[in-house]
């Protein structure tokens, strides 16, 4: 199996928006905004932060994003990343969240924060496994109003 993970750009966004409501589809709550994921917003979240491609044998299989925050620049928030239901099982996101954790120590960046849906909190083991830690004081920037408040997960890249 050949993995790797790119840097995507403009030209990824419909790829981006398509992998990203197929690897919601059955998983995530219908209610999320993924599920109505548009190349436009892909392209802006692009043009304001970045995001990767995962590819298994040449064949794009999930993704992520990241944006900074309006308020604090150098504090990215890792949105949208999901996997392929047929790669599932084999913890192939990790390298999304690695990446992303590459890139902004590269980039000298503070902090990167993550959301976790209330509908899933067996993602918090999974991103603690990678130095994340709760932080119940923060809100998420880009929390859906209709649905309970996701719980915020922060990692310092200063140590």
């Amino acid at each position: 199996m050949n993995l790797v993970v790119r840097e995507a750009t403009k030209d990824d966004a419909k790829l981006i928006a398509e992998l990203t409501r197929a690897a919601w589809a059955g998983k995530v709550s219908v209610t999320s905004s993924g599920h109505r994921e548009t190349a436009v917003i892909v392209a802006e979240h692009l043009r304001d932060g970045g995001g990767f491609v995962l590819e298994v044998d040449n064949q794009p299989i999930g993704s992520v994003r990241w944006l900074p925050l309006d308020s604090e620049q150098d504090v990215w928030e890792v949105c949208r990343m999901g996997v392929l239901p047929a790669y599932r099982g084999s913890n192939l996101s990790q390298h999304l969240l690695e990446a992303v954790i590459h890139h902004g120590l590269a980039a000298g960046v503070e902090e990167v924060r993550l959301a976790v849906r209330a509908d899933q909190p067996k993602l918090i083991d999974f991103y603690a496994a990678y130095e994340f830690e709760l932080a119940e004081e923060l809100e998420y920037s880009h929390a859906n109003p209709l649905e309970p408040a996701p719980l915020v997960m922060r990692r310092s890249l200063r140590h």
